[in-house]
């Protein structure tokens, strides 16, 4: 189950990282497959709904450290939601 979800995950933010900028659009679109692959991995909706809105509040209109790219600092985003969510 962890493998194929962090598979999916892997595939979601090489997208982002071959990006210079990330528009809200990319961002809706890894979200989407982020939620996707939190459910196929058996994760409960309610969980999942949270965990999206969380990264999403983050990730729309987060201005991007300079050291890293926008794709580097969704991953970011992504993990601390994870480990907030897991503890």
């Amino acid at each position: 189950m962890f493998d194929s979800l962090a598979k999916r995950f892997d595939s979601v933010f090489q997208k982002l990282r071959g990006k210079g900028l990330l528009t809200e659009a990319d961002v809706d679109a890894a979200l989407r497959e982020i939620r996707i692959a939190l459910l196929e991995a058996d994760v409960a909706l309610p969980v999942a709904k949270q965990l999206i809105a969380d990264i999403r509040e983050q990730a729309v209109g987060q201005a991007v450290l300079s050291s890293v790219s926008p794709g580097q600092q969704v991953v970011k985003i992504v993990h601390d939601g994870l480990l907030k969510l897991l503890g």
